[in-house]
């Protein structure tokens, strides 16, 4: 059977990677009734050589073929097809969408009890911060003047875009920073996570394309997906995405929009550059779409880049900015807030009124009281002093421990570290082995999309949810089981 595989082409000049070119060869196998439900594939071995291309090509095709539900691998015997087209796995929009959701293997893994989390763990998977970091008696006073102060009116339904003097005071506080025109341009949301979901829901129908940087936040590619879009994506550098590569999507795809988050990514901690910024942005003037700028930690920039945002360059209304108090404040309080182009405002709002019709009248309320009273810059000033302390941390102890074969640039602010690791480390048992000493951290695969190739070799460390106490032991043991599982591969 190895002879129908002798009928694909692949192109080595084309902008399509090749694993892609071979994806789509195989799936068109599939449509046409060539392959059928038990088909066992050539071994990634066996259709490198038949092709001439790198094996590492085959394996990233084949596990797009199993992220898309057409394919299943059995240890030691081989890739199989597993549904026909029209029965591949769909996507519900009623999984749980986290920053710190697990997929694929791992989900697996932790779902089977192999690895449990509990208070004795040192979590350098989540990126939410420790509770003794809540604010909680400034926060506990604004509540209790508002509950005062407004009685039942606290506890009424606010107008969709947002309780007006909070409005006006967030735009207090960003105008110098971000070109939003005016109090009007600010809608108030739920926390980050909303905000992307409101923005597809306005924006999106079945089939269109949205652009994102790989890797990236795992819950925006579920909340695309929900809406039934394309997900065209290009690999992120620590200056920014591939501009002519993005260049060649948007000619190709014409994108309903970019997802961006060009501060300190999540999960890879690289920054654009300014000019990188503003050519994005001249991209998205000549192709005719919009930039959803996710500000995930910009704030946090511990190193002096003083990196502004696309959004204040204010060039015929092509961004979107999405600005979330998760990591700096209390994240069970769910808000955030978006500044939208007038020309989208309308389509926006009716999408927020039909997903939750309001956020929640007494935070709002109360959120504003807090940043009038000056509690909201004590405590930005208190968490940067946390953050970067831990930072600092972090990356010491990752000089003095980290093996040679493993390697990582320095953010310079944010709250994650990327690591990469030699291609074909065996993550899921260094996962496995990690935990059963007391740490977790989160695979660099759960923050791919099904499109892209799954690269296997990267981790990502957070800081913001490990004491800094905790740090250099967590990360010295980190290393040190690494290390030995390397010297075990290389033997």
């Amino acid at each position: 059977m190895l002879e129908i595989f002798k009928t694909i082409t692949l192109d080595k000049n084309s902008h399509t990677p090749l694993y892609t070119q071979l994806y789509d060869s195989i799936h068109e196998m599939l449509s046409q009734g060539v392959l059928t439900q038990g088909f066992r594939l050539p071994s990634v071995r066996e259709l490198s050589k038949l092709l001439g291309i790198n094996q590492i090509t085959v394996v990233s095709a084949y596990r797009l073929l199993e992220n898309n539900g057409f394919a299943h691998s059995k240890t030691g015997s081989g890739t199989y097809i597993e549904n026909l087209i029209g029965n591949g796995s769909q996507f519900s929009g009623h999984e749980s969408i986290s920053d710190e959701l697990y997929q694929q293997e791992d989900i697996s893994i932790i779902n089977s009890r192999q690895i449990e989390v509990d208070e004795n763990t040192i979590n350098f998977a989540s990126a939410t911060p420790t509770t003794d970091l809540f604010p909680v008696d400034d926060f506990k006073t604004a509540l209790n003047e508002v509950l005062e102060r407004d009685r039942g009116n606290a506890f009424a339904y606010q107008e969709s875009q947002g309780y007006e003097p909070l409005r006006y005071c967030i735009f207090d506080k960003i105008k110098s920073q971000i070109n939003c025109g005016s109090p009007e341009t600010i809608q108030v949301i739920s926390g980050s996570q909303q905000g992307i979901d409101i923005i597809s829901k306005a924006l999106l129908k079945q089939g269109d394309c949205v652009i994102t940087e790989s890797p990236t936040y795992s819950g925006a590619i579920a909340v695309f997906k929900s809406r039934g879009a394309d997900i065209a994506d290009v690999e992120i550098t620590e200056n920014g995405p591939n501009l002519n590569i993005l260049e060649y999507l948007l000619k190709k795809h014409k994108p309903r929009f970019i997802y961006s988050i060009p501060s300190f990514q999540n999960p890879t901690g690289y920054s654009y550059s300014n000019m990188h910024r503003k050519e994005m942005l001249a991209l998205a003037e000549k192709y005719n779409t919009y930039i959803i700028e996710d500000d995930y930690v910009s704030d946090l920039d511990f190193e002096g880049k003083n990196l502004y945002s696309i959004k204040s360059l204010y060039k015929n209304d092509r961004v979107i900015f999405i600005k979330s108090f998760s990591k700096i404040f209390m994240p069970g309080l769910r808000l955030g807030f978006m500044v939208v182009p007038q020309s989208l405002q309308e389509n926006v709002l009716e999408a927020k009124h039909t997903t939750d019709i309001s956020t929640s009248g007494l935070i709002q309320r109360a959120f504003d009281l807090y940043i009038r009273k000056g509690f909201w810059n004590k405590h930005m000033s208190f968490m940067f002093d946390i953050y970067k302390e831990r930072y600092y941390e972090i990356t010491k102890a990752l000089d003095e421990n980290l093996p040679p074969q493993i390697n990582y640039s320095k953010p310079g602010g944010g709250l994650n570290i990327w690591l990469n690791l030699p291609f074909g480390f065996p993550m899921n048992s260094l996962l496995r082995q990690t935990a059963a000493e007391g740490l977790v951290f989160a695979p660099g695969n759960i923050f791919y999309g099904a499109n892209s190739p799954q690269k296997l070799n990267n981790i990502r460390l957070s800081y913001a949810a490990v004491h800094t106490q905790q740090i250099n032991a967590g990360i010295k043991r980190f290393c040190e089981i690494a290390e030995r599982m390397l010297q075990n591969n290389s033997s």
